[in-house]
């Protein structure tokens, strides 16, 4: 198949030679053809040599690359891609497993197909498109993977109003490509969530967080918990399977904690251990009395861009320093930042300056990330976008 040849200014081919999957504009010297924003499209160094085949769009990054082998990105080239995601699922265990269902199946340039988030809930697939390229073979996409998953899969819901291009113009409703309404209880190591793949945030449920989850169920027996940011309250539940005295769920959505009353009623039928409010998190970390031993800070993304990085570490800084300042002696942190702009480094700053503000004696007791399922490309640093401390707190 013949595409749209982009040819790179001289010397701008190195990170692709180092097969990092992302071109941007100010790297291009001409285009060959006419191509239209989502079209596959091959591109060259200056010399004339192949290097990549792409999704071409309008912006910063201009291609991000499938493909560093010249081929036709076509059905069979959406099969190999799949079946390859699904292998490493089921290597590690996550794809039929018996107490589990909820797991991602492909995280965009780590399972080499940028632009792509793939959700598997049970027998539903949540698919979310965040370039033009992966929106307009959605339905290749769709087909590749009902041959992939076979009789396990029964539905895909398609979900990308939010996550397209803004000045793409795309037709982008949302809705079931294949299938239809489907129940909707995820089970993760034996816990049961309700999951709104229709209406939530993301694809309905933080899959990141399942192995943070289970540590944080470790931490719990006989502690005062907040969980702060509780979206669907996902630690609320794996804190009470792990015996806490209390927990307390924490979020500024009245849908959310709709949400998270759900799923603990679901695992913990009338358990008077927790209960959950709809506040800011700032002003309800500020005017608490409660003795909490045990505070999670998972918030959502404070920096998107990196012309905010700034604002975003103020917010960290301000957030963590409370939470060092109301936990009791002896208590543990769960700090969270899931901003991709935000490195390591300035995180552990940010919490670092928070703790010294508090005059606290702090530990580090373990450094987080994203589970397996949400691999990150050698070449792709970026793509390591959740990072996480415990702490312990004198």
């Amino acid at each position: 198949m013949k595409y749209s040849k982009i040819i790179l200014k001289p010397k701008k081919e190195e990170s692709l030679l180092r097969f990092h999957p992302w071109i941007f504009s100010g790297a291009i010297q001409a285009v060959e053809g006419n191509p239209s924003e989502g079209d596959v499209v091959d591109v060259y160094g200056a010399n004339g040599r192949f290097l990549a085949t792409g999704h071409y769009q309008a912006g910063s990054i201009a291609i991000r690359a499938l493909s560093f082998e010249q081929t036709d990105i076509d059905n069979a080239f959406w099969l190999r891609r799949l079946q390859a995601a699904c292998a490493l699922r089921l290597s590690l265990g996550l794809a039929g497993a018996e107490n589990s269902n909820a797991y991602r199946l492909v995280h965009g340039e780590g399972d080499a197909l940028p632009g792509l988030i793939i959700d598997i809930y049970a027998h539903t697939a949540v698919m979310q498109a965040h370039s033009a390229g992966m929106h307009y073979a959605r339905h290749q996409i769709a087909e590749a993977l009902t041959q992939t998953l076979g009789d396990a899969l029964r539905h895909i819901y398609y979900k990308s109003e939010t996550t397209l291009p803004f000045k793409a113009n795309l037709d982008s409703e949302n809705g079931y490509l294949y299938g239809g309404e489907a129940e909707d209880i995820a089970m993760e190591n034996g816990l049961e969530f309700y999951v709104d793949w229709q209406k939530g945030q993301k694809t309905g449920f933080f899959v990141d967080q399942r192995d943070n989850r289970v540590l944080l169920e470790h931490y719990a027996r006989n502690r005062s918990v907040l969980n702060m940011f509780c979206y669907t309250g996902g630690f609320s539940v794996y804190a009470m399977r792990g015996g806490a005295r209390l927990v307390h769920s924490v979020d500024s959505s009245a849908k959310a904690i709709y949400l998270t009353k759900k799923n603990v009623e679901l695992n913990f039928p009338s358990d008077a251990r927790h209960e959950a409010y709809a506040e800011d998190a700032f002003r309800y970390l500020e005017k608490t009395e409660c003795n909490y031993n045990l505070i999670i800070l998972d918030p959502p993304a404070f920096a998107k861009h990196k012309n905010v990085l700034r604002n975003a570490l103020q917010g960290y800084r301000k957030l963590n320093a409370i939470a060092f300042e109301k936990i009791q002696p002896g208590g543990v942190l769960f700090t969270f930042s899931c901003s991709q702009v935000v490195s390591k480094e300035h995180f552990r700053l940010a919490v670092f300056s928070a703790a010294a503000q508090s005059g606290r004696s702090v530990r580090i007791l373990h450094q987080l990330t994203q589970p397996a399922d949400h691999p990150v490309n050698i070449y792709h640093p970026e793509g390591e976008y959740l990072k996480g401390l415990v702490l312990y707190v004198e």
